[in-house]
């Protein structure tokens, strides 16, 4: 059977994978990207000088061929559903019986004047790190529009090489519709410390461009002022690539409408990663989540069921983690920027700024719902054993310490939190470990 994949992302090449492993089926994977997966998370690091282009790859480049995974880089321009066939920008035709769709995403534009000008561009295809490399010599000024994760990794790449850089950012404080307003309001002060022009509450009017087609500066669309740059950032959201599978018998909404087998309306063809949308996602899940790990999930998924091994697409709890600069963020479970009022938040934050911890927990129930961390780092297993457990909010707190993953002599402040607790609730609750060890977490991970 010939099983031909569409991208070369986590999604793509993780089905491949697993496909090798369940399967002697025959692999192509096409991509007109890059030539080998790489690991995106790494392209703020190659242009910061902390990796080479070789490093971000994980595997040698003798495993694809070891492992019988056909590698072409060309690009899809049309798929004939019908017959089973994709033409390529080559001229080639590439037969399938089985269809992967990991398209991945491309960053949001809204129609700015001046949006398609050279030196504008977005922070997500190796080809979007070639432009910003291409253009920052001698660079005076970049300005990035948006906020999110990649907003302020394209900025931490800028500032990287003394470039300054200037933010214009809709909401009135960062990422503002994701995080609680404290760790908004702390990451937004952070960004400011760090030297970053952050314009909080303002829209891109327009992209002014010169005679040569390049950018060379910005209108603020609510004051009409003219902020001079050499590179325009584009980094206000990205969504699915699948412009081209238009007006065609798939069925699309936002993203590729997929089944919980991650299988489209057209028999063999299925869609995972970025590009996917779920008809029914499960509780507490949004239909499309552009998200590494849950594109890495959906690729294992989807092998299982084109070899034969029916599996349910079930991406667990919420998580995230990332940083925003030099400020680790975690989050598991349920943490919402504008909560209902039977969600209660536990929080704490340093003196410095730098580190916060917020437990959030239903007031009716008093079962665990999420865990948002700024500048400490917990356990993965642990608060995923706590959330589908739905432990009482007093028991998580009482365990808490065996959470805390930071290195060992580092300080722990999971007893401001049980204090915090006592004084909001008028408890008397105490810690019954005090200790983290790894045989303590063990022990306490197999209850």
């Amino acid at each position: 059977m010939k099983v031909v994949i569409i991208g070369n992302g986590i999604s793509g090449i993780t089905a491949a994978r697993w496909i090798r492993k369940l399967s002697d089926h025959e692999i192509t994977v096409i991509s007109s990207e890059t030539k080998y997966f790489y690991s995106r998370t790494a392209l703020m690091y190659v242009y910061m000088g902390h990796m080479r282009a070789e490093d971000t790859q994980p595997y040698e480049p003798w495993f694809w061929s070891r492992n019988r995974i056909q590698l072409m880089e060309d690009h899809v321009e049309t798929i004939d559903f019908e017959n089973r066939e994709l033409s390529l920008k080559s001229g080639k035709k590439a037969p399938y019986d089985k269809l992967i769709l990991a398209l991945g995403s491309k960053p949001n534009k809204f129609g700015w004047p001046g949006q398609d000008l050279k030196r504008v561009g977005g922070l997500y295809h190796w080809q979007d790190l070639e432009n910003m490399e291409a253009h920052s010599a001698g660079l005076s000024r970049a300005v990035i529009v948006g906020g999110g994760l990649i907003g302020i990794e394209m900025a931490e790449m800028f500032r990287s090489r003394d470039i300054p850089v200037t933010m214009l950012v809709r909401e009135e404080s960062y990422w503002n519709n994701v995080l609680p307003p404290e760790e908004s309001q702390m990451v937004s002060d952070h960004i400011r410390a760090h030297h970053i022009d952050l314009r909080l509450g303002v829209n891109l009017g327009e992209i002014i461009g010169n005679e040569q087609g390049q950018a060379m500066g910005v209108v603020v669309k609510e004051t009409g002022e003219r902020i001079d740059c050499g590179y325009v950032g584009l980094t206000a959201g990205v969504h699915p690539n699948i412009a081209f599978l238009k007006d065609q018998s798939l069925e699309i909404q936002k993203g590729i409408l997929v089944n919980n087998n991650l299988e489209t309306n057209i028999s063999g063809v299925y869609a995972i990663g970025d590009c996917a949308q779920l008809r029914e996602p499960r509780e507490g899940r949004r239909s499309i989540e552009a998200v590494w790990y849950t594109g890495r999930m959906m690729g294992e998924v989807a092998a299982h069921n084109i070899c034969g091994h029916v599996t349910e697409y079930d991406p667990g709890i919420w998580f995230n983690s990332a940083k925003f600069l030099d400020i680790e963020y975690q989050v598991y479970g349920t943490v919402l920027a504008k909560p209902p009022e039977n969600h209660v938040s536990i929080f704490w934050q340093h003196e410095d700024n730098t580190k916060s911890i917020r437990l959030v927990f239903d007031q009716r129930t008093n079962e665990i719902l999420g865990f948002n961390l700024m500048g400490v780092r917990f356990r993965h297993e642990l608060c995923e054993k706590w959330l589908k457990e739905k432990t009482d909010i007093e028991e998580v707190l009482r365990s808490l310490p065996l959470a805390n993953f930071d290195p060992e002599f580092s300080k722990q402040y999971e007893g401001e939190l049980i204090r915090i607790y006592n004084a909001q609730f008028g408890k008397n609750i105490t810690a019954k470990h005090k200790k983290r060890s790894l045989d303590r977490v063990l022990q306490f991970l197999k209850k």
